[in-house]
């Protein structure tokens, strides 16, 4: 199965219709010594900024950050070879073909994180959707009322030659950072943005309590939110109310040591100065981003020649890559397939080694999956 980072798709929503992908199955060998077809290979589009999590073992498999970034996320099997492949001089006629290998099974668990420059942060109804429509061709839905966003929206501002992508973030609320409301879904969206705009409701009875409940909700997240570039506007100076209590808000983001633009998102008043102020602390931050940690691809890989011997309990355990998968591969329920495969292995000194281990002819020896007696 192939994952590739596809720019037209936006959700995981498609994806997320079928919880179980199979790829095709090989085809069965043909006559004159023709192989079968490969099954064709499962490849599954997903957006931009999508991670890609392995359940059962719990690391990173891919960060798919670029558009066309691909990742091997499951191979398949190897082919089983035909009877004509066991053919030697004393050997003409075998009746025995190896079985195809089973392919790799995982359990995936994928996150979109949206890949944006600014980040839109607020309390719910603060006016962030409108500001982004404002700035951006982006049409989000607005209302006047708490979370009209339920997903991320993203708008590309341009300023002169420069282009950068700003991400509208639904409200946060108090202990969103442990998942209350839709928080977990929503703060994942902040750990790209390399600049975070934190627009005020200048309406509220009291702006900063709000602009200290999302911080601690930023902080309490962690992943350094709290320490993100961090731009603090005052929206919705058009009411009469707000335009009223500016020299007071003023004041008491001064004290603070914070200078913030005061705007009206919906009349676009100050809005061009803050798209300038987003521009200047972007160039300011590009300096300083780390490169990106490269992931590691999922790639087949030649199977390894190395193997050990060991006693395990009563019988005897031959590990090794090579060894396992032949054998789990060969028909070592009938005579002439276990006869073949004690002679493989006893070309590539599996059989020298169990001796020097002290194992007896009819002891146990256990391969991979497969537990045989040895004749010696």
């Amino acid at each position: 199965m192939i994952l590739v980072a596809d720019g037209s798709v936006r959700t995981l929503k498609e994806m997320g219709r079928k919880r179980v992908y199979r790829g095709e199955r090989g085809q069965h060998g043909q006559g004159s010594g023709k192989h079968g077809r490969r099954g064709e290979d499962v490849v599954l589009r997903a957006p931009v900024g999508t991670q890609v999590q392995d359940i059962g073992r719990g690391d990173l498999v891919a960060d798919l950050d670029e558009a066309g970034k691909t990742v091997v996320a499951a191979r398949g099997g190897l082919g089983g070879r035909g009877n004509t492949w066991f053919a030697r001089a004393v050997y003409r006629a075998p009746r025995i073909a190896q079985r195809g290998q089973l392919g790799e099974e995982r359990e995936l668990q994928l996150d979109l994180k949206l890949l944006a420059d600014v980040g839109l942060v607020g309390m719910p109804n603060a006016g962030k959707s409108t500001l982004l429509r404002a700035i951006s061709a982006a049409r989000p839905r607005v209302a006047d009322y708490p979370f009209t966003t339920l997903e991320p929206s993203l708008g590309v501002v341009e300023l002169g030659y420069e282009r950068f992508v700003v991400a509208d973030i639904p409200g946060l609320i108090e202990g969103a950072h442990a998942g209350v409301g839709l928080g977990l879904d929503f703060l994942r969206h902040v750990e790209r943005t390399r600049v975070l705009v934190h627009l005020i409701d200048g309406s509220r009875p009291d702006p900063l309590a709000d602009m200290d409940a999302v911080n601690r909700e930023l902080a309490q997240y962690g992943g350094g939110l709290e320490e993100r570039e961090q731009i603090v506007a005052v929206n919705k100076v058009d009411l009469a109310e707000v335009r009223r209590r500016q020299p007071e808000l003023r004041d008491l983001l001064a004290s603070r040591g914070i200078v913030a633009p005061f705007i009206s998102a919906a009349e676009g008043e100050g809005t061009a100065n803050l798209v300038r102020s987003m521009a200047t602390a972007l160039a300011a931050t590009r300096e300083e981003r780390p490169a990106a940690a490269e992931v590691a691809k999922l790639r087949p890989q030649p199977l390894g020649r190395r193997f050990t011997v060991r006693r395990e309990g009563e019988a005897f355990r031959v590990e090794g890559e090579r060894i396992a998968t032949f054998v789990e591969m060969m028909p070592v329920e009938v005579e002439e397939g276990r006869q073949e495969t004690w002679w493989r292995l006893g070309r590539w000194g599996v059989s020298s080694a169990l001796r020097r281990a002290g194992a007896a002819p009819g002891d146990r020896v256990r391969l991979g999956k497969v537990e045989l007696e040895w004749p010696g």
